[in-house]
């Protein structure tokens, strides 16, 4: 599953990378971002992509309380198209998930040892796009609540080495078709759901801190050595 990414890039540059229209949204960078917050998606209704900010979780239409989305912050690529939480959002309500990098937690060391997080991204570094679905929800006599979903797929060389699963990432020319409302092909869309190439990531071990859903700061996506063993990816 991916349960942490860092979102870090200011509105200008994801303006100017994803063909956003421009909006005034208040962008903080976040090196932690942790399920139930809100961080912000690309969506595409019938015209210009438009940046949003949504609750990470998706929460179905159907569902009593927003707390089920704390069950639905991933959903896997393999099987969307057949469960009731997604396949609605799966047909016409995709959209991109953006991040800098993603994190994922590597077996503790040695029994009672925190586990170690490792840190995913581009190896040029920049903004990247997960494949993410997401719905809205309002019951009666209640606010309207707009939530997401971050698709993963199984694990390229790189992110296998500390986790069997990632996150759908999508190279910049898959993003208009994952987009498209109207794009309703099976096959297309299924297509465009798989691991991305291992030599376009890097990785390294960052800070223990950053398993403390609370912790903030630059400092957690910062390359650290784990004090007792070699990192994998020297």
């Amino acid at each position: 599953m991916c349960g942490r990414y860092r979102q870090t890039s200011d509105l200008a540059s994801l303006e100017a990378r994803f063909g956003l229209q421009p909006s005034d949204l208040t962008l903080t960078p976040r090196y932690n971002l942790a399920p139930g917050q809100e961080a912000p998606v690309v969506v595409a209704l019938e015209g210009p992509r438009l940046l949003r900010l949504m609750r990470w979780g998706l929460v179905p239409p159907w569902a009593a309380s927003p707390a089920q989305g704390y069950k639905m912050i991933n959903a896997r690529a393999e099987t969307l198209a057949a469960k009731p939480a997604f396949r609605g959002a799966y047909k016409s309500r995709r959209c991109l998930v953006l991040a800098d990098g993603f994190y994922e937690w590597a077996a503790a060391p040695r029994q009672g040892a925190p586990k170690q997080p490792y840190s995913f991204g581009l190896r040029e570094g920049g903004p990247l796009a997960m494949a993410g679905l997401w719905e809205r929800w309002q019951p009666p006599g209640q606010a309207e609540l707009d939530s997401f979903s971050i698709i993963t797929v199984p694990a390229n060389a790189l992110v296998a080495a500390i986790h069997e699963r990632m996150p759908a990432l999508l190279l910049p020319g898959q993003e208009s078709p994952w987009l498209a409302p109207a794009q309703r092909d099976p096959a297309l869309l299924a297509g465009l759901l798989r691991p991305y190439p291992p030599e376009l990531m890097e990785a390294h071990p960052v800070s223990p801190a950053l398993n403390r859903a609370g912790a903030e700061g630059p400092e957690l996506a910062q390359p650290w050595q784990p004090p007792s063993a070699p990192g994998l990816f020297n």
